[in-house]
């Protein structure tokens, strides 16, 4: 297979520069770190240019931060700079990383995300019998950096963007040569590529034909447990092997029962949101209100936020929850201004016929 060359003269363009700036502050304009960087652009871009052209980057400035949101998680906020460096690569390296998705790769990729994994899912589940479904242990943090770098030089081959690459890996660690950091555009592209090898190990040498994978989330469908089972024992023995991960024990049962997935639980013609996130939604919806009293938030941002979080979870079917949400506002609510009860009941009783 040809590997793609001569992409370092794109990455280091200043077209492609300016580019990659934009992207990076999209959502973070006002933010002094942006305007900082913004005030000096040509020069700082210029620099970025030179130390792309050199190899000799300044990468590995890391603020870590933890989120609670499903589960604890630590996450890596590169510094302004180096998120135009990841997004000045994958403006250029996306097509690459691109090419060797199969079609039922859900996670980071534009046109895909996670409701497309689930009507897809629920097409599945119409149509099989069985389901499997299979995630990775502590996924991010699993991930061998010598594998990794294997497969990379697969697909590039310029030994000046492979040591960008290596020198990027290099940056964090949770184990010796293992971990990505949570939080990089370039982390997003690695472990979606990474598993991508066991995608077409599924499709084109065990031959399933009901799969869906979003990031380390793996489903399977079929109509004959045993066979089912077997697929999913021989996916466990080559990601053990071949990419040194370990899958947690599987989820297999009927799909008239349900499947469940990114936070839902896949029926053959409805979604339900599973009480793990139903009851997130619950307190987001209290603290929201906490925020929204205690005037920390406004009332356009609080009604930004709830407007969100709401739709979020019209999805799926929430219509006995939505209406449990609006009877409690109708009585509890009165010492919120009117003008906001009446865009908090408006809002969800547009979504509840006859309510």
């Amino acid at each position: 297979m040809k590997r793609a060359n001569d992409l370092m003269s794109k990455i280091c363009s200043l077209e492609n520069l300016y580019l990659a700036f934009w992207k990076a502050r999209k959502g973070k304009n006002g933010y002094s770190y942006v305007e900082e960087y913004r005030d000096d652009l040509e020069s700082n871009l210029f620099i970025l240019s030179e130390e792309l052209k050199t190899g000799m980057i300044s990468i590995g400035k890391y603020h870590y931060f933890k989120i609670y949101d499903p589960k604890e998680r630590v996450i890596c906020a590169a510094a302004f700079g180096e998120r135009v460096l990841h997004h000045a690569l994958m403006n250029v390296c996306h097509p690459v990383f691109e090419k060797y998705q199969i079609h039922d790769s859900y996670a980071s990729r534009s046109g895909k995300g996670q409701y497309a994994a689930l009507d897809r899912a629920m097409n599945y589940q119409n149509k099989y019998h069985w389901f499997v479904k299979m995630d990775v242990r502590k996924y991010f943090d699993s991930i061998d950096h010598e594998t990794l770098l294997t497969l990379l030089k697969r697909k590039f081959k310029e030994e000046g963007l492979l040591q960008i690459f290596s020198k990027l890996l290099a940056t964090y660690s949770t184990a010796e040569g293992k971990g990505l950091p949570i939080g990089n555009l370039t982390s997003q592209y690695f472990a979606n590529h990474y598993l991508a090898v066991s995608d077409h190990y599924l499709k084109e040498v065990l031959r399933v034909k009901g799969y869906v994978r979003y990031m380390d989330d793996m489903v399977m469908w079929g109509d004959d447990a045993h066979d089912l089972l077997r697929s999913a024992e021989e996916l466990k023995g080559f990601l053990s092997e071949y990419l040194k991960l370990e899958l947690k024990p599987f989820c297999m049962n009927k799909t008239h029962f349900g499947l469940p997935f990114l936070g839902y639980v896949v029926n053959k013609d409805k979604l339900f949101l599973n009480q793990t996130s139903r009851k997130r939604l619950k307190q987001k919806l209290k603290v929201y209100e906490e925020y929204l009293m205690d005037e920390v938030w406004s009332e356009t941002e609080y009604q930004k936020r709830t407007s969100a979080l709401l739709a979020s979870a019209n999805h799926a079917d929430t219509f006995n929850l939505r209406k449990k949400f609006v009877s409690l506002r109708n009585g509890s609510r009165e010492s919120l201004q009117p003008c906001l009860a009446r865009w908090q009941l408006e809002q969800l009783r547009s979504q509840l016929p006859g309510v």
